[in-house]
This record gives C-alpha cells, sequence and structure tokens, in this order.
C-alpha cells in the first residue's frame, strides 16, 4: 500500500484564496477513484519552493490517498 500526498496552493498567485467548492471537487473526485480520501483544509500549512536564488512562501492544504500500485501516469494527467 502506497500513500501519495498532493500539496495544493491554497491561494492563487495574487493572494486570492481558491474557492471552498474547489478543493470539494478535488476531494469528491478522489473519494471517487480511491474509496477514500483524507484532506487537510482548515489550518494551511507553510509551503516554501525553492528555485535557485529566488524562493516562493504560500499556504497549501493536502489531500492524501492510499493506492495499492501508483500509475504514473494517471498522476503527471492531474
Amino acid at each position: 500500500m502506497h500513500l501519495v500526498q498532493i500539496l495544493l496552493p491554497s491561494m492563487d498567485n495574487d493572494g486570492q484564496p481558491f474557492a471552498q467548492q474547489d478543493f470539494e471537487r478535488v476531494k469528491e473526485e478522489l473519494a471517487s477513484r480511491f474509496e477514500g480520501v483524507t484532506a487537510y483544509l482548515q489550518a494551511p500549512a507553510d509551503g516554501l519552493w525553492r528555485k535557485g536564488a529566488e524562493s516562493n512562501a504560500d499556504k497549501i492544504v493536502i489531500f492524501e490517498v492510499m493506492t495499492e500500485e501508483i500509475d504514473l501516469r494517471e498522476w503527471r494527467d492531474r
């Protein structure tokens, strides 16, 4: 069994929060596909992304699913 974590920003590049219904849609889709999902939506985590000397910080939400096999093509398409 594999645990897959999906880290998504809680706001767009202009600092506007994504609508709660966007995250609910992702949660429903994952629950349907993987027969369950854990979503950490209420207390976003801090993300820090570095590219060379630049770094960007944002707030993220986390979705977790369990799966027997990892289909890399499916995850790349997501």
